[in-house]
């Protein structure tokens, strides 16, 4: 290894230890669980949330908000979360069930599923952004957590990899509009093909309704 890259992992590591400020503050409990969504704003597809629990030693890298890492960053830290978490709970809400209930409160029951699909019980929930109704463990809602928090960060990947492969696979179903690449958001491209072809099953009604 060159000594720029070494400068370079080293500044990495010294990144990752600072976002475990959180983490360093609740280091008396046992089970701290990241939360985060991915899929509020696309006019198709589900929301789709994550709990995760961090192993305590955990010295996994380049964690980080979902957005700010490359595809390929995502699916290889996405396979390094799977085999080394404690637990992973997903949450999925489908597009019927978001015009239901409106986005927010479909994040809100996303969340909830995630939080019942882990293995264990966690002692605290670290959160991004938001204060979580109907819960009753113990919460620490965090601005950008998924920036601030590697437990909130490494939820953020494991969401965002989660929700995308199911477009991915929508897009095999529904190939007019796409959804490989758009991932169900509101494109130029993704607005033309609904003036064309109309909605599809997993259309949010709600969303779309002035492009019909």
């Amino acid at each position: 290894m060159t000594e720029k890259q070494l400068k370079k992992l080293e500044e990495e590591r010294q990144r990752t230890e600072s976002i475990k400020e959180y983490e360093r503050l609740y280091s008396h409990c046992q089970y701290i669980a990241g939360i985060d969504e991915v899929g509020r704003g696309p006019f198709a597809g589900p929301v789709v949330a994550c709990a995760l629990i961090l192993p305590k030693d955990c010295d996994i890298l380049y964690i980080n908000d979902s957005k700010k890492l490359s595809e390929k960053k995502r699916d290889e830290l996405y396979d390094i979360l799977v085999e080394q978490a404690v637990g992973i709970g997903i949450g999925i809400v489908p597009s019927q069930r978001i015009d239901e209930i409106n986005i927010l409160q479909a994040t809100y029951e996303a969340m909830r599923i995630a939080i019942a699909d882990l293995p264990v019980v966690p002692d605290v929930l670290l959160n991004d952004a938001v204060t979580i109704p109907e819960v009753t463990i113990p919460q620490v809602p965090i601005i950008k957590g998924d920036a601030k928090s590697i437990t909130i960060g490494a939820a953020s990947i494991v969401a965002k990899v989660t929700r995308d492969r199911m477009m991915e696979d929508y897009a095999k179903e529904y190939p007019q509009y796409a959804f490989e690449k758009n991932k169900g958001y509101g494109t130029a491209e993704h607005i033309k093909a609904i003036k064309e072809y109309g909605l599809c099953p997993i259309h949010r009604r709600s969303f779309v309704k002035n492009y019909e």
